[in-house]
């Protein structure tokens, strides 16, 4: 097995190529890994942080609980997409990248609608 091969399983080496702006393809031929390998490590990676769980918590009185947080200053935001089996089944990563911090404070997978995005 190649040098590069273990690489491949650093996430902060994976996130690093995100927030760098290379997509899932770029960086498994980069790393010479496979692409779910990259996908699966950025979803485990700790430096990614989803902002925006699809989860409401509710109180003791029936009303949802909100605690805003300032997560950065401002942030870019980019796309990248890829599919699973064929083009028809597209799946879209939209991240947020904090260029004061080179970190991406949000992400989110799944397919191109505006629910998904939200």
């Amino acid at each position: 097995m190649g040098q590069n091969r273990y690489k491949a399983c650093e996430t902060g080496t994976i996130a690093d190529m995100s927030v760098n702006g290379s997509g899932i393809r770029d960086t498994a031929r980069v790393l010479k890994t496979n692409k779910n390998t990259v996908i699966s490590t950025l979803k485990k990676s700790s430096s990614i942080v989803q902002v925006n769980p699809n989860f409401q918590a509710l109180n003791p009185a029936g009303n949802l609980a909100v605690r805003l947080k300032l997560a950065c200053e401002e942030a870019e935001m980019d796309e990248q997409w890829s599919f699973v089996g064929n083009k028809s089944n597209q799946r879209w990563l939209w991240h947020a990248v904090d260029h004061a911090t080179n970190t991406v404070p949000a992400y989110v997978f799944g397919k191109r609608k505006d629910e998904t995005f939200k």
